[in-house]
């Protein structure tokens, strides 16, 4: 074999490895796309709990919740070391530009569970160094809200002890576990923390 056809064949194997790869990604991004149009948050958080759906439109109405995909405002985890923004909805494709708000619970600040979901390997890879005691701030057009976590559990995805109703202003974060695992992840990391201040 001539050293011309060698690097020849090298080229076309090379080529032929490049758009195999590139085939597959964009196959697993129109996937993700598509999947994450069919459902509202069930790939991401643990299962609902049915009593809880409609309870925040009975809370304010409905011109006061905000679109899917509106931007909401910023999480800052101290443990991250960064500030996430936060947008309504948990479709992927909401979730695929930050942290995403869970429509039927209420905004950050208000008495009750406000639920925040996350990708396991985008803006919520590193969540498990979450500390309890950890002061999480989120700020919205309302204002400020400082959380302090006070418990880190994995649990099922068909969990349905998270997603409920609280008496006092609760903050509950959730994200696909294993953080590291190829197909859908069979549990659910959840950090949940209480309101402590309000400015």
């Amino acid at each position: 074999m001539s050293h011309k056809h060698r690097r020849y064949l090298a080229a076309a194997t090379l080529s032929a490895t490049l758009f195999a790869g590139g085939l597959a990604t964009v196959g697993y991004a129109g996937y993700r796309m598509w999947s994450g149009n069919r459902v509202d948050g069930s790939s991401y958080l643990p299962a609902i709990n049915y009593s809880l759906l409609g309870y925040v439109e009975k809370l304010a109405p409905d011109n006061s919740i905000p679109a899917e995909g509106a931007y909401l405002g910023t999480i800052s985890i101290p443990s991250l070391d960064k500030t996430i923004n936060i947008y309504q909805g948990t479709t992927d494709a909401t979730l695929a530009k930050g942290v995403g708000h869970y429509k039927q619970s209420v905004m950050p600040g208000a008495i009750d569970n406000t639920v925040l979901a996350g990708h396991r390997d985008t803006v919520f890879s590193h969540l498990g160094r979450v500390k309890i005691g950890e002061k999480i701030t989120i700020i919205t057009k309302d204002g400020s809200f400082v959380y302090q976590v006070v418990e880190k559990r994995i649990v099922s995805s068909n969990d349905r002890t998270v997603i409920v109703p609280t008496k006092m202003a609760t903050l509950t974060i959730s994200t696909c576990y294993p953080f590291i695992f190829f197909g859908n992840a069979p549990k659910r990391y959840i950090v949940t923390a209480d309101l402590i201040a309000q400015m």
